[in-house]
C-alpha cells in the first residue's frame, strides 16, 4: 500500500509499505479522506519537537472499518469512522481528572506514533468515532479540527456574556468563531490578511481587523465600551500577540493560549494581577469528537465552508506547496484516498 512519509526534515514522499495488521484492541481502517493540519506541515519542516523520523503522519482522517482485531466490541466492518488521535493512559493524574489531552504518557496518532495518511492504517478501536449518517466524508474529517474549538470553549467556559477576539483567520481561528457564534459570543478576528478576513466576516465575525494597518486596540475599545474583551483566543501564534492579549482583556477576562512558541513572552504580571486574568493553555481534545459531530449533523455549524481545497494523496507535495506559498488562497486541505 501507499502511504505519505516524512523520511527526515524537508522530505516528504509517497513511499511503498507494508499493509498493516489489526491488533488485539485496534482496527483497520482504509483511509477515504484526510485533512493537512499546521502540525503535518511543522513536522515536514522538522519544528514539531515530538515527532521523530520516519513519521506517516496524519490526524485528521475518515475511514472505512476494513478489519477488527480480537476483543474490540462496538464497530463492525463496513463502519465510517472518524479519528480522535489522542492516546491516554487513563490512570494517571490529569486522566483522571478528565484531562487526557495532557496525559502523562500522550501519543498523539500521525505525531509520536504513524498516522493516517495511508490507504490503510490501524487504530485503538477506542479512538474510532462513527459518523452520523447524514455527514458527508468532507464534513467528517473536520472533526479534529473542530475538536480544538470545542476545548477551547469548554476550558474557558465561554458564554454569550462573552465579547471575543480570536487573532488569526486560519482553520482554528475560524473553527473558533463558528463555536464561539455557537453560544452567542460577539467576535473580532484579527489577521495580516484581507482574503482571510473576509472568509472570516462572512462566516460570521461582528468585526474584523487587519493589524497591518489598524490598531487592535483602538478597536477593541470601541467595540466593547473600554472595557477590553473577556475572551482571547491566540490561533495565530505570533510575536507579541500575549503583551498586547493582556492589555486589551479586561477584568476578569480570559486569554486562551494555543501554540508551542519556544521564546519567551515580556507578559506585565501587574496587569494580570490588577485585572484578575486567566491565562490558560489549550491543547488538542477531551473526547470531544462525538459533541463535534453533533453539532455538525444537527447543522448548527456547516464545516464544509471551511474545506477549500481537495488533491489526490498522490498530488501531497503540491498540496502543502500551495498551502505554504498561497495562505490566503487557502482554509483546509484535504487529501482523498479513494
Amino acid at each position: 500500500m501507499w502511504a505519505i512519509r516524512v523520511e527526515r526534515p524537508n522530505n516528504l514522499a509517497v513511499v511503498e509499505v507494508a499493509e498493516p495488521v489489526a491488533l488485539p484492541g485496534q482496527i483497520l481502517l482504509r483511509t477515504r479522506r484526510a485533512g493537512i493540519c499546521g502540525s503535518d506541515l511543522h513536522i515536514y519542516h522538522g519544528k514539531n519537537p515530538f515527532a521523530r523520523y520516519p513519521r506517516v503522519i496524519g490526524h485528521e482522517l475518515l475511514g472505512i472499518v476494513a478489519a477488527i482485531g480480537d476483543g474490540v466490541q462496538g464497530h463492525a466492518v463496513g463502519d465510517r469512522v472518524a479519528l480522535d488521535p489522542v492516546i491516554s493512559c487513563g490512570t494517571c493524574l490529569a486522566c483522571r481528572r478528565g484531562r487526557p489531552n495532557v496525559c502523562r504518557n500522550l501519543q498523539v496518532i500521525g505525531v509520536h506514533c504513524d498516522g493516517g495518511m495511508s490507504e490503510f492504517c490501524v487504530i485503538p478501536a477506542a479512538n474510532a468515532i462513527k459518523v452520523p449518517h447524514n455527514l458527508s466524508d468532507r464534513a467528517a474529517v473536520m472533526a479534529e479540527p473542530y475538536s480544538i474549538a470545542a476545548n477551547i470553549m469548554l476550558r474557558c467556559e465561554a458564554d454569550a456574556t462573552d465579547i471575543a477576539l480570536i487573532y488569526g483567520a486560519g482553520v482554528i481561528g475560524l473553527a473558533s468563531l463558528h463555536a464561539a457564534n455557537m453560544k452567542g459570543i460577539r467576535c473580532i478576528v484579527v489577521d495580516v490578511d484581507d482574503a482571510r478576513l473576509e472568509r472570516a466576516r462572512a462566516l460570521g465575525a461582528a468585526r474584523v481587523v487587519n493589524s497591518r494597518n489598524e490598531s487592535v486596540e483602538a478597536t477593541v475599545k470601541a467595540e466593547t465600551a473600554d472595557y477590553g474583551v473577556t475572551l482571547v483566543v491566540d490561533a495565530a501564534g505570533a510575536p507579541g500577540i500575549l503583551e498586547q492579549a493582556v492589555q486589551v482583556t479586561g477584568p476578569a477576562g480570559r486569554i486562551m493560549v494555543l501554540n508551542f512558541q519556544p521564546g519567551p513572552s515580556a507578559i506585565p504580571q501587574s496587569e494580570l494581577v490588577k485585572k484578575e486574568l486567566s491565562l490558560l493553555g489549550s491543547r488538542l481534545n477531551r473526547r470531544l469528537i462525538p459533541q463535534v459531530l453533533g453539532w455538525f449533523a444537527s447543522g448548527a455549524i456547516d464545516p464544509e465552508k471551511l474545506v477549500s481545497h481537495d488533491f489526490d494523496f498522490r498530488e501531497v507535495k503540491e498540496a502543502f506547496r500551495l498551502m505554504e506559498e498561497h495562505p490566503e488562497a487557502t482554509c483546509k486541505v484535504q487529501l482523498t484516498f479513494d
